[in-house]
């Protein structure tokens, strides 16, 4: 009986299920016997004309089915199937292969001797490596959850220059997670608060900040000083910018995601093998994946996937291991697994195949299928104020909960009704059409997307919470707790 693992991400539809298993000749079969069982997976595994969605890669045990027989590969009774969807032969990976940095006329004086004492005791690293760490350059995109430990153990290993791209403030909801930062931080932008850690590490390292959004009119011209990028990123668009700005720039992008308790890491480098559209040619519809601000994160998670990161980007810079290009490293914390799946270059690729149609930066938003706010949808938007004055004055309406029961626990709007933005289709029945209903989660994304299935089952009289719950609790009730 071959089985079937199911993501962090998916298992809301498949009723909590881990795994299934299941009896099945073909991986069709099995998707099939699957999505038939937990109808509410198939939208999200599958496109409207039936066609497995191109964000959603199906694996055989460790190898990818899109280079086997697809969905008329069989199965045998001990297979097991992986459903790896975009949080976010390849080449394998090379031993020794050139480092990327050649240290010139590098020195280092007594006192950086006795810092790095421990890495030159190590052969693969010695004198020479230091030398070249000491004259390498690393761009971080965002210092955040990944970028917080990735910033300190490569200031902490001694690499030159660091560049940090990031426009954010620190929150308090950052202090989790974002090691980097501290309760004095809150409020002060997140480049200043890195920027005075890793400096109190090393004092020796030189760091770039950009206080910018990553856009594709600046990313060429950011990237190009630096010899590794390292993605951090916690949103589609910025992740396939960055991968088509390293693709054409001929740069190294080590990438790590995190959701839950889930994680992934690999090294995308084109010279050497495959890209992150390799793996993802196309990105999920808006709403459809939740972003760590939606679904959570285990604070200690992106510790893991930052620390692989920071491996991997020093092994490049040294030319020293096997890295993770052609390969993606799975971890689940919960089961304390890894997993590693084997990458392959796609031929076809727009940006790093063999005939190329994205030969330069493009419109991601546009690619992500984020349209600019119109003011149509204002007509379904009501604030939080608005929401207040309403409910003051009598009106009779429906409040709709769509987000998840443990955070209903945080916090809920008096004498709202609870239902998950995964169940809204299948229990419309519970709702009136001749209501008036305001839509709410916790920061309206969500919502919004329970606005649209509600509005495509004939619903009218519908109203989206602006900014959720949390804008409840900053503008009309701080009483409710701010998460």
């Amino acid at each position: 009986m071959a089985k079937i693992l199911i993501p962090t991400a998916l298992k809301q539809y498949a009723e909590g299920q881990e795994e299934v298993d299941l009896e099945a000749g073909t991986v069709d079969e099995a998707l099939a016997d699957l999505t038939g069982r937990y109808p509410g997976l198939k939208k999200h595994l599958y496109n409207e004309s039936g066609a497995l969605r191109n964000f959603v890669n199906i694996y055989l045990n460790d190898e990818d089915v899109r280079y086997l027989e697809r969905g008329k590969t069989k199965l045998a009774a001990d297979d097991s199937l992986s459903i790896i969807p975009a949080i976010a032969g390849g080449a394998p990976a090379q031993t020794g292969r050139r480092p990327l940095v050649e240290d010139g006329h590098t020195t280092l004086d007594a006192t950086e001797i006795q810092r790095y004492s421990r890495h030159l005791l190590v052969p693969e690293i010695g004198l020479d490596g230091q030398k070249k760490l000491k004259a390498s350059s690393v761009l971080m995109i965002g210092a955040g959850g990944l970028g917080s430990p990735l910033a300190l153990y490569l200031a902490a290993a001694g690499v030159g220059r660091i560049g940090i791209v990031d426009f954010d403030v620190v929150d308090y909801s950052n202090l989790q997670r974002q090691v980097i930062h501290n309760t004095s931080s809150v409020g002060q932008p997140k480049l200043e608060s890195a920027r005075d850690r890793i400096l109190e590490v090393n004092p020796g390292v030189q760091v770039d900040l950009y206080n910018t959004a990553l856009s594709s009119e600046n990313a060429l011209e950011i990237f190009a000083p630096y010899d590794v990028i390292v993605d951090g990123t916690d949103n589609f668009p910025t992740r396939y910018l960055v991968n088509d700005a390293c693709v054409l720039l001929g740069k190294p992008n080590v990438y790590g995601s995190i959701f839950r308790f889930d994680g992934q890491a690999s090294v995308f480098w084109a010279q050497e093998g495959p890209c992150y559209r390799c793996l993802y040619p196309e990105p999920p519809p808006p709403g459809l994946v939740p972003s760590c601000a939606e679904g959570g994160v285990l604070g200690v998670l992106p510790g893991m996937i930052g620390i692989i990161q920071a491996t991997e980007t020093i092994k490049l810079l040294l030319g020293i291991g096997d890295t993770l290009v052609g390969r993606l490293l799975l971890y689940d914390a919960l089961k304390m697994k890894f997993r590693e799946m084997k990458l392959q270059k796609d031929p076809d690729c727009p940006v790093c195949g063999a005939h190329p149609t994205v030969t330069e930066l493009i419109d991601y938003q546009e690619f992500c299928g984020i349209r600019p706010h119109a003011a149509e949808d204002d007509a379904w938007d009501i604030t939080a104020t608005e929401l207040k004055q309403r409910l003051d004055a009598g009106e009779d309406l429906v409040l709709l909960d769509v987000r998840e029961p443990h955070e209903w626990d945080i916090a809920h709007l008096e004498g709202a009704t609870l239902i998950p933005v995964g169940q809204v289709q299948a229990r419309a029945g519970e709702l009136n059409t001749a209501d008036d209903i305001v839509v709410y989660c916790k920061g309206g994304t969500r919502s919004a997307r329970a606005v649209q299935e509600l509005r495509s089952m004939g619903f009218r009289k519908l109203k989206n919470l602006k900014g959720g719950i949390n804008a409840w609790s900053q503008d009309v009730d701080p009483s409710v707790p701010l998460y």
